[in-house]
């Protein structure tokens, strides 16, 4: 089924009945991955289109923006992984102070009787919604019987012990544990973006790179890793090519520098500027470090590429 997504207002009308998930989905760990498969299957019982609701900024930007939790995923991210896992539409809500002053009910009414035709709604156990977090799942069950609409709340799912959620999955990529943020998401942790131009250090110093675009202010982990990239077109044989990626302020070579994704792909010779990438973070090599001149920091680049192509059997 082709999706659709969109931006969505209290204004908005469907023209068809939905069955409806409501969430920030940022990461898509395995817990939002168990609410999409049940939403999938409930949706076809009960003829109607597998809908997520998500919301863009993240609340936490709009009311607390210096403690707002570092996103792990992109909206174009969020997009294409929703995709791939059978959602048929993505209605995305512009939130603001006007939207989050919404009561709980009139979220209901407004949102998912009137706009969505929701026949059925899946949350998670923890959800709250409304004005001052004021709506549960009790008001939520409640007001569907009134308004015709199954209410379902999916309970946490577990991965490596620990509960599965984007805190968890934050945590873990700070740590520098790649394998555990797999295990949570259920994938490897990846990036998405564009080819830019860069200032060509990389091949002035033997090794070109391909300098990502970030969509990321803050992205949630930082160092040298072995990786792999998906996405090149051209007539590759192989699904996705081997490298090795920097994630950084580059401090040998800037000072107070922003966040750049710059990554060094083996055996590769082609241009691929303006292509779009994803960038599979495999294995964490080492944080960045300040190198006291360029032939000290090549020679360290000469040692992380040696060792990820070992990891990466290269």
């Amino acid at each position: 089924m082709l999706m659709t997504h969109g931006w969505f207002d209290t204004q908005h009308r469907a023209n068809r009945p939905n069955a409806v998930t409501i969430g920030n989905f940022d990461g898509i760990h395995l817990g939002h991955q168990a609410m999409l498969a049940r939403l999938t299957a409930r949706a076809a019982s009960v003829a109607a289109a597998p809908t997520v609701l998500t919301f863009e900024p993240h609340p936490r930007e709009i009311f607390t923006p210096d403690s707002a939790p570092t996103r792990l995923t992109s909206l174009r991210e969020k997009l294409e992984i929703l995709r791939g896992l059978g959602v048929a539409h993505v209605h995305v809500c512009r939130f603001s102070k006007p939207f989050a002053a919404l009561s709980a009910e009139d979220f209901v009414r407004r949102i998912l009787v009137e706009g969505l035709k929701a026949r059925y709604v899946l949350v998670g156990d923890d959800f709250r919604f409304g004005a001052k977090r004021a709506g549960d799942f009790a008001l939520l069950e409640r007001m569907g019987r009134e308004f015709g609409f199954q209410a379902e709340a999916l309970h946490t799912v577990e991965a490596a012990g620990q509960r599965a959620s984007s805190t968890a999955v934050r945590e873990a990529l700070a740590e520098g544990d790649m394998a555990m943020a797999a295990q949570l998401l259920g994938r490897p942790y990846s990036i998405s973006g564009r080819v830019v131009g860069g200032d060509q250090l990389g091949r002035k110093i033997g090794y070109p790179t391909a300098n990502i675009q970030l969509k990321h202010n803050k992205p949630p982990l930082k160092g040298i890793f072995a990786v792999r990239v998906q996405g090149l077109r051209g007539g590759q044989n192989s699904p996705d090519w081997p490298g090795v990626a920097s994630l950084g302020t580059r401090p040998t070579v800037h000072t107070n520098g922003r966040p750049t994704l710059e990554v060094h792909l083996f055996n590769f010779d082609r241009s691929i500027y303006r292509e779009h990438l994803r960038v599979e973070f495999l294995h964490k090599l080492r944080d960045e470090a300040k190198f006291p001149n360029l032939d000290a920091l090549i020679a360290q680049i000469d040692l992380d590429a040696q060792q990820a192509r070992e990891l990466l059997n290269v």
